[in-house]
């Protein structure tokens, strides 16, 4: 079987990492917090070969939220054209009041108010089964009370949203933010993962779990 591959586009205002997961050979494409301008997300990969077939969201920050209708609509235009299912938006159980509320999302804040609705809300420990891959959401709520990172056993790596970063930890100022629940979720769910793993953090460069357990001060290290 080919390898499951990971790519990033950075965008928007706060310079977030869109990422689209695809397993190498395949046009099927999973989208990971469509940041701004969906339609330009849909169309970079619609240029490159690719097939938008599901969305995934680790949080409801405005940042991570503001293309998710347009690219949902591009893509499921496609799908309906096609004849194939409808493309869905997944997120986080407890994310569901935070994505609605564009006061709670920081969207009113930050000058174009959004609410948005995922199609499934998840649990921690699911699995979702999409574009030959099989990804297993984390619940991480710290940075948010629904926030979540997605694990691709498969090929070792980790998407951590605001969760984790680089030497670093989300932010916890905003609505439903705990800084104590935040680092109880990195310590408890994500450094128990193998050391290797590569970490791809919603802002920044990439890391793995074993330089984080050495060097991040935020844990402890």
């Amino acid at each position: 079987m080919k390898e499951i591959k990971i790519g990033r586009m950075t965008m928007g205002m706060c310079q977030t990492n869109v990422y689209f997961l695809y397993r190498e050979g395949s046009p099927q494409a999973i989208v990971v917090d469509p940041a701004d301008q969906g339609q330009n997300i849909h169309g970079a990969l619609e240029r490159n070969g690719f097939t938008v077939v599901g969305i995934l969201l680790t949080h409801g920050h405005f940042d991570h939220i503001w293309g998710m209708d347009a690219l949902r609509e591009a893509a499921n235009e496609k799908a309906n054209a096609q004849g194939r299912p409808q493309v869905k938006v997944y997120a986080c159980a407890e994310e569901k009041q935070l994505l609605g509320i564009p006061k709670m999302n920081v969207s009113l804040q930050a000058g174009r108010p959004c609410g948005v609705e995922a199609d499934v809300y998840m649990t921690d420990g699911e699995e979702i089964a999409l574009a030959d891959m099989k990804i297993r959401v984390i619940a991480t709520p710290g940075h948010t009370a629904g926030g979540c990172c997605y694990y691709i056993e498969e090929a070792g790596f980790l998407v951590s949203g605001d969760t984790l970063f680089q030497e670093s930890v989300g932010r916890t100022d905003f609505p439903t933010g705990s800084m104590g629940t935040l680092i109880r979720s990195i310590r408890e769910k994500l450094l128990i993962l193998p050391e290797e793993t590569k970490v791809y953090p919603g802002h920044g460069d990439e890391t793995t779990i074993g330089h984080e357990k050495k060097y991040n001060p935020f844990l402890g290290a």
